[in-house]
């Protein structure tokens, strides 16, 4: 089940860097983007196949995601929905991974 975020998170992270490129032609939206939901993905698959350090790696890739939209949303004064979204959304899957961490420790 908890495989179904990770997947989730990768189509809304790859889906936002390529929607980042075609509206600005930035290419580290695109690269961050796409590397984030490749992290994301590559969580998803691991943990649907109860291989080792899929849940870590979901936390991984959530920190990342965190660590670039969260200063975006204070520097645009949380006016700019993507920011701010992506912030609280990436907050959330980590929250929720680190908790998976825990109760499998």
């Amino acid at each position: 089940m908890s495989s179904h975020t990770a997947f989730t998170m990768a189509a809304l992270s790859a889906t936002g860097g390529i929607a980042g490129f075609a509206r600005t032609r930035s290419f580290p939206s695109l690269i961050a983007g796409v590397g984030i939901g490749s992290l994301y993905g590559v969580a998803g698959y691991l943990i649907k196949e109860n291989k080792d350090y899929g849940h870590e790696t979901a936390v991984v890739a959530s920190t990342l995601l965190a660590g670039g939209m969260i200063p975006r949303a204070i520097k645009t004064q949380f006016k700019k929905p993507v920011p701010v979204a992506l912030s609280v959304i990436s907050i959330a899957a980590g929250a929720y991974y680190v908790k998976k961490v825990i109760d499998y420790n």
